[in-house]
């Protein structure tokens, strides 16, 4: 092995070899929102694939990779012990261990990736196939146990529309299996470095390309975003319910002014749960809400949303976007469809005696992704509340819509890498399925995106403002949009058969056996 740094990380052994591959899983996340440090990947992936290159076994290799993917997920969900700080007297006890221990289950989708590719050929079997391994078992990271997405590598280059481009055809996980490949191409030697050079540079003229190309005209209605930038602490305090209603009625209200008279049609954006009154029940609060909305105006606003038994308690909670008119109606609702475990509902109910709202349990279910058309000239978009928006393939009904919501609210996640991961996973949904996406978050970050993922407009994170901006056209539906994560799925499966053909080659050539680099 010709690169000096590459050869020490393959002579490692015992604990150094797992101390090292859990650094280099920290130097990977990196190359995540909001750092980018995209060049962190050229030395994470060949130190990986280094390390694979020392280990004496299989079972050796799936510990380098649990190392590797623990250390990369702590680093990168660090962010996550916010929300536990909120409420510290009832939480904190769980800073030390929730991180690392929800890092645990995740750090094993790399651990077979990593005996996947030491049961590669060295060289570039071993490359290709950690490539196309860490490509499936991304996918089904964002299936089992409910699935869970966040951070694929492909967002690393959720910085700009210009990389992104690609993901209209393969999703996310396309992206991520590209990256990788040239990631790791220093583990080949300088001319696959140079080849993986060449790669980014087609990549960057077919998304100049991509990106000249003229977006259909908006459907000729104006999007309103609000960001009231109330802090969690506060959001559900008795005292403070009418405070941050009247806060977020009157940010409208100034919103609605600046934007001066127009005949256009206009939808209003709040945050998830952003009002502390129950929008779709509390007649008397749509009407405070119509007073703030103009004539053509239509609040598509965050609200919990609860079914009560004959007896007055509570049957069923639901986090909701509510659709309210200028007359203070309320013309559609929708609820949440994909819950956050431990956050909304309890998995281990029966054995974690622990209540995630109190005196209510938790939050139901909706019935899944829908085209919701409110009608007021507010075309039909698909709503995604919190997390929902993470789930590639998972954001649009069959009936497709005109553009996508997301309203969140990331204040759980104060001032971290959270927000702005977050936010590059709703740029990615854009570009995949070719619709614009209007995004409302609590404290930030609030944007709109192009179908083609450009950042037409956003509200910084911790600032309170309102953004008025046109909605921008739709594309028709992307290769992504028709055929889903099927574009990756194939490409990580060929890696893997033609890595296979290669350490079969291997074999025959070197009978003595495959699994040493040394």
């Amino acid at each position: 092995m010709a690169n000096p740094l590459l050869s020490k990380l393959s002579a490692l052994t015992g604990r150094s070899a797992l101390l090292a591959a859990f650094g280099l899983g920290v130097v990977a996340a990196l190359a995540l929102p909001p750092l980018y440090a995209v060049p962190a990947l050229l030395v994470a992936i060949p130190g990986l694939l280094a390390l694979l290159g020392g280990a004496a076994s299989w079972k050796r290799a799936g510990w380098i990779g649990f190392a590797f993917g623990w250390g990369h997920h702590v680093a990168g969900l660090y962010w996550i012990s916010h929300a536990l700080l909120t409420d510290p007297w009832r939480w904190g006890w769980l800073v030390p261990v929730a991180v690392p221990g929800l890092a645990l289950p995740l750090a094993v989708y790399a651990a077979v990736a990593a005996i996947v590719a030491w049961r590669a050929a060295p060289g570039w079997p071993r490359w290709l196939a950690l490539a196309g391994a860490w490509t499936l078992l991304e996918w089904a990271r964002g299936l089992l146990l409910t699935g869970f997405p966040w951070n694929a590598l492909g967002t690393v280059w959720a910085f700009d529309a210009l990389p992104l481009q690609g993901a209209a055809y393969v999703g996310v996980y396309g992206l991520s299996f590209v990256t990788l490949l040239v990631a790791g191409t220093p583990y080949l030697g300088p001319r696959a470095v140079a080849g993986g050079a060449a790669t980014l540079a087609v990549l960057a003229g077919f998304g100049l390309a991509r990106l000249a190309q003229p977006l259909p005209e908006g459907p000729g209605v104006d999007i309103l975003l609000v960001q009231g930038n109330v802090q969690q602490e506060a959001k559900w305090r008795e005292d403070q319910r009418w405070p941050i209603f009247r806060r977020y009625l009157e940010l409208t209200r100034q919103g609605v002014a600046a934007r001066g008279p127009s005949e256009r049609p206009l939808a209003v954006i709040w945050p998830e749960t952003a009002s502390p009154f129950l929008l779709p029940q509390d007649e008397a609060a749509r009407g405070y809400v119509a007073q703030v909305l103009p004539a053509r105006g239509m609040l598509l606003g965050g609200s919990v949303r609860v079914d009560w038994t004959p007896e007055g308690k509570v049957d069923h909670l639901y986090n909701s976007l509510s659709a309210v008119d200028g007359q203070g109606q309320l013309r559609a609702v929708y609820d949440k469809a994909h819950l956050v475990p431990f956050g909304e509902y309890m998995p281990l109910r029966g054995l974690i005696p622990i209540r995630i709202v109190e005196g209510a349990g938790e939050f139901a279910a909706g019935p899944g992704p829908v085209a919701l058309a409110p009608g007021g000239g507010i075309p039909p978009f698909s709503p995604l509340i919190c997390y929902e928006v993470i789930f590639p393939a998972a954001v649009s009904p069959a009936e497709r819509p005109a553009w996508l919501v997301n309203i969140t609210n990331d204040a759980w996640f104060g001032f971290s890498a959270g927000p702005f991961q977050h936010l590059a996973a709703s740029r990615l949904r854009a570009v995949e399925e070719g619709l614009p996406l209007a995004r409302a978050a609590q404290t930030g970050v609030s944007a709109l995106f192009d179908a083609r993922g450009s950042l037409a407009g956003q509200i910084g994170l911790g600032d309170m403002a309102t953004l008025a901006l046109p909605l921008p056209g739709s594309l028709p539906a992307t290769i992504f949009a028709r055929f889903g994560n099927w574009g990756a799925i194939l490409l990580g499966l060929l890696a893997l058969a033609v890595a296979a053909a290669g350490s079969s080659s291997t074999m025959r050539r070197h009978p003595g056996g495959i699994a040493s680099n040394n």
